[in-house]
């Protein structure tokens, strides 16, 4: 609002020199290579029949998916919400984003602190996403509104980690780049049908239908997975990710035998 919209992208562009020299200052003798898997038919259907062998990955796909699809449409609601709901200007609609980004952030360092990743925690971050959503957007006023978006933004991001660190950090190596492939399919796939549907109800019934809508989605999603892993495995299904090997080592010496007594 104050320098107008170019500029806005002109500084957006700048920050990216943070992220290329961050990856020129990556050193590559410190990297572990890894051998390419060479270009075979069926590979695909490989990765798909893998996915379909691992119920945790099934229902980390199904959660990604439904959340993509029509959870994260804020750029959508967010602006009806500034504009026909609390009749706000620019600088408003600034300031939820930017109120959303700083919990964002704050779930980006707790989820870096946390350090390993459970199913329990993804299935738990997408319902209180959803949840969390419903109640955004039944807030009477700009302030509450805005203080809403940033639980909201906290348990995005701890889903988005919990859900990579689960494909990236449990898959067979052999597999990760084309299940990762998949998972980025599902993950960004469902925006061109999630955007105008979701955009749809903003205008027919206003942006608050709009966001409860996809918050009701992603938790009723999170709520079906979780009856289903329970009665897969007929208890309580964990993924957990170790830094560091289950199995350990030990170096044995051989004991010397005990000198014959005399008889």
């Amino acid at each position: 609002a104050a320098i107008g919209t170019g500029w806005v992208f002109a500084v957006n562009a700048l920050s990216y020199v943070a992220v290329i020299f961050g990856l020129l200052a990556m050193r590559e003798r410190e990297l572990t290579p890894v051998v390419p898997v060479k270009r075979e038919p069926g590979q695909l259907r490989e990765a798909l029949r893998y996915v379909k062998a691992r119920p945790d990955l099934l229902a980390t796909f199904a959660l990604v998916g439904f959340i993509g699809t029509f959870g994260y449409n804020f750029a959508v609601t967010l602006g009806g919400f500034a504009n026909d709901v609390f009749h706000a200007g620019p600088g408003a609609f600034g300031l939820l984003n930017t109120i959303f980004a700083l919990g964002s952030l704050g779930g980006a360092l707790w989820a870096a602190r946390r350090g390993r990743s459970r199913m329990r925690t993804l299935v738990v971050a997408a319902f209180a996403f959803g949840a969390l959503s419903a109640v955004a957007a039944l807030m009477p006023v700009y302030w509450t509104f805005a203080l809403a978006l940033m639980p909201i933004g906290i348990v995005a991001i701890t889903f988005n980690t919990a859900a990579n660190s689960t494909v990236q950090l449990t898959v067979d190596p052999a597999l990760r780049g084309r299940v990762m492939g998949l998972y980025m399919l599902v993950f960004m796939g469902g925006t061109p049908l999630g955007g105008p549907l979701v955009g749809w109800i903003a205008e027919a019934y206003g942006p608050r239908v709009a966001l409860l809508f996809g918050g009701l989605v992603s938790a009723a999603s999170a709520v079906v997975v979780a009856l289903i892993l329970v009665r897969h495995s007929g208890r309580r299904l964990r993924v957990r990710v170790r830094p560091h090997p289950t199995v350990q080592v030990v170096e044995r010496h051989p004991v010397p035998a005990p000198d014959p007594v005399a008889a």
